[in-house]
């Protein structure tokens, strides 16, 4: 019995080990978010001089960029995929303000066709966070589909945000082929010397649902405004965690895809 009873709080030492080491590169993982967060929270409190708050909150984001580069929690490679995701962002952001689905009402010198250039670093830090959690956690793709589907099916899921407004929204129809095209795809991660395995369309879930837990936040500090938030806070639409899961579908098949390259080029 007593060796029945070692073995349980062994099993559970070494789970609560594993679980804080995850925690724990999960955290680091998501340092650029989180700055962009603490940032939004204290420039909402703490009015800063000279500049309008997000022009404040571009430098922040941009000193945060050099620092991470200048330290090596990021690569040069890994740069270039966040600057893509800056442009891919904010291209993003310029036709959805245009077509009124948010806005971002305060002044600022730093604003291209009504939106403040900082807004491009919150997609990048969606493809931060995915950059350093694949290096940390050594991810590995099982089943992975094939190029010619995967990126035509990026694509499409990128571009019904925009053609949505003008035609039929397709994003069911683009989930069901997220599904039919993943259902065998599994994600392989370590923590540690353990590896786990998890259904890809699970990671893109959970992945989906922290980033409308994250977009709440952020309006709440009013890093953006909903029409429905003008004149008081409210809670974000359940309805977004199927737009925020399909862009962080976008995201993940974007790096994993450039990863997939990368690992294919000679040394």
């Amino acid at each position: 019995m007593n060796a029945t009873f070692q073995k349980v709080e062994t099993q559970m030492l070494q789970g609560t080990l594993q679980l804080t080491r995850f925690g724990f590169e999960q955290a680091m993982s998501c340092l650029f978010p989180v700055v962009i967060f603490a940032s939004l929270a204290l420039t909402q409190v703490i009015p800063l001089p000279l500049l309008p708050r997000y022009d404040w909150l571009l430098l922040i984001c941009l000193g945060m960029q050099w620092w991470m580069v200048r330290s090596g929690l990021e690569t040069k490679d890994e740069l270039k995929v966040i600057t893509l995701f800056h442009l891919i962002g904010l291209a993003l952001e310029v036709f959805k303000v245009h077509m009124g689905s948010w806005a971002y009402p305060e002044e600022g010198f730093f604003k291209v066709l009504g939106v403040p250039l900082y807004s491009g670093f919150m997609y990048a830090s969606v493809a931060s966070y995915l950059c350093q959690a694949w290096r940390r956690h050594d991810i590995q793709l099982i089943n992975w589909p094939t190029f010619w589907l995967v990126v035509p099916l990026a694509a499409g899921i990128y571009f019904n945000f925009f053609t949505h407004h003008f035609w039929i929204d397709l994003r069911w129809w683009l989930s069901g082929g997220v599904v039919l095209l993943f259902w065998r795809s599994w994600v392989a991660y370590k923590v540690g010397d353990s590896v786990y395995k998890m259904p890809i369309s699970l990671s893109f879930v959970l992945i989906g649902f922290f980033i409308w837990v994250a977009e709440n936040i952020a309006t709440f500090f009013g890093a953006w405004q909903y029409p429905n938030q003008a004149d008081m806070w409210s809670l974000v639409h359940l309805g977004k965690i199927s737009s925020w899961l399909l862009l962080v579908i976008v995201s993940f098949l974007i790096v994993a895809t450039l990863k997939l390259v990368k690992q294919k080029q000679p040394e």
